[in-house]
């Protein structure tokens, strides 16, 4: 199974950090966070992965360059203007290939244990959610017996943590350009082609200056 890091978010909320850095670039606990992503996917026992990349995304190409020195294969996928996270997935998908592939956030920091989702996909996508933080409390969607449905109840939903495994057929009848990635979600969930978890571990979507100050906390706790 191959693996695609989602790093072409601008991250202007984290200005004046991103302004000379991509987001994904930035460090926690002195390290980029798109590095934790790297090292535990090779862990996971990962040996492709794909990155998409728009605002300063050489900086992430010299900085983490053919993978090599993490014992993978990196390949990139530059995007000249932001495409969203459906239409960067899709351009991404000849580096894909036709299997079922991981995909993940640059931008959210997690302790999930990625070789977790290297089985095989029934459906469409499988999300890991999570419990709402604060910043998102109405949630994304709710899980009924290992579906994940987009059912209009405000009760029991959860947030999609940005992590998941997907099926290029998620994706048919797509055009190149820019495009969201929930519709496509919901389009499968009607269909019944969605499963899903609840990860109760540690995860952040790391958004904001306090946020990734968060983290540098949980960093600095750990054994």
């Amino acid at each position: 199974m191959k693996a695609m890091i989602l790093a072409a978010g601008k991250g202007e909320r984290m200005r004046p950090l991103t302004l000379h850095t991509p987001k994904p670039l930035v460090r926690a606990a002195g390290v980029p966070l798109i590095e934790y992503h790297v090292r535990a996917l090779a862990a996971a026992g990962f040996t492709e992965l794909v990155i998409n990349h728009a605002w300063l995304g050489q900086q992430i190409e010299d900085y983490l360059g053919d993978g090599s020195r993490f014992g993978m294969r990196i390949v990139y996928s530059p995007e000249g203007e932001p495409l969203e996270t459906g239409g960067g997935i899709f351009k991404a998908l000849p580096l894909l290939g036709e299997q079922p592939f991981l995909v993940v956030n640059g931008d959210v920091f997690t302790d999930y244990a990625f070789a977790e989702l290297r089985r095989p996909l029934a459906g469409l996508a499988h999300l890991v959610l999570v419990a709402n933080p604060s910043h998102h409390p109405q949630g994304d969607f709710r899980l009924v017996d290992g579906k994940v449905t987009d059912e209009s109840e405000d009760t029991n939903r959860l947030t999609y943590s940005g992590l998941a495994v997907l099926s290029p057929a998620l994706f048919d009848g797509c055009q190149h350009g820019a495009f969201k990635l929930a519709p496509l979600l919901r389009r499968a969930m009607a269909g019944g082609q969605v499963s899903g978890e609840c990860f109760s571990g540690r995860w952040i979507d790391v958004g904001t200056h306090e946020r990734l100050a968060e983290v540098e906390r949980l960093l600095q706790e750990s054994p």
